[in-house]
């Protein structure tokens, strides 16, 4: 089976957009009401403090998937017979790096992105809380990086800082927010990222979910929509058996 190719329209263009990552970097905790909810979320690593700095994890490109594409909710979950098995939907602002940066200044950062889409973060709590070795497995399986549906241009989105976020589940909004919320801004975001991985054009980053994150089950639709981009639609399902 061939890798699925993802292109997107452009907005304001005709054109589409390859989405190819090298890396897909995202941040947890960048939220403040997010981090209030931690207790009932229950994800190792949680705490009531804001981070002195931008918590970074990564998520494999394998995991993305395009909009109205299905998010599977992992097989392998079974063999583990989790007593409360929880997959999490997350809306979050993504962005797509434009220029090879290494060490830029958050003065320059935004400079660096070429533009701005939706993404849904999804997670497996049970595996991101059990696995020793972090947040990766339960972040990355696939389809857990449903993304779109369009991209913006930076030039064409007035202030990336200043936009509605908000999740819908099957129709009811269960996140609501704004990205001027966020404790970490993107420049500053971009900037450390850029100190600790060089970036390449296509990579994306992932900037954190406001508060309000919950669970995906069997036949349920999720809808994240940011204010100037769109809405990234996709209905949930379990694979089918053998």
């Amino acid at each position: 089976m061939s890798r699925p190719r993802i292109c997107l329209p452009v907005a304001g263009t005709g054109a589409h957009y390859e989405v190819a990552p090298s890396k897909i970097i995202a941040l947890g905790l960048n939220y403040r009401d997010h981090i209030a909810e931690s207790e009932s979320v229950r994800v190792r690593g949680f705490s009531p403090d804001e981070p002195s700095e931008p918590v970074l994890f990564p998520k494999l490109p394998s995991c993305l998937t395009g909009p109205e594409e299905p998010i599977v909710l992992p097989r392998i979950i079974e063999q583990y017979r989790f007593d409360d098995p929880r997959t999490d939907y997350e809306a979050e602002l993504a962005l797509f790096i434009g220029a090879e940066c290494s060490w830029v200044d958050e003065e320059d950062a935004l400079d660096c992105v070429y533009g701005y889409t939706c993404m849904n973060d999804v997670s497996q709590r049970n595996i991101q809380n059990g696995d020793r070795s972090g947040w990766f497995r339960g972040k990355s399986f696939d389809t857990f990086g449903p993304i779109g549906p369009t991209v913006v241009p930076a030039e064409r989105l007035s202030d990336p800082q200043c936009l509605s976020i908000e999740c819908r589940l099957n129709g009811r909004t269960v996140q609501s927010s704004n990205t001027s919320h966020m404790i970490f801004p993107l420049p500053a975001i971009v900037s450390f990222v850029s100190r600790n991985f060089t970036l390449y054009p296509g990579d994306i980053i992932l900037t954190g979910t406001p508060a309000g994150v919950g669970r995906l089950h069997d036949g349920d639709v999720v809808e994240v929509e940011i204010e100037g981009i769109g809405t990234l639609r996709n209905p949930v399902v379990v694979p089918a058996g053998d």
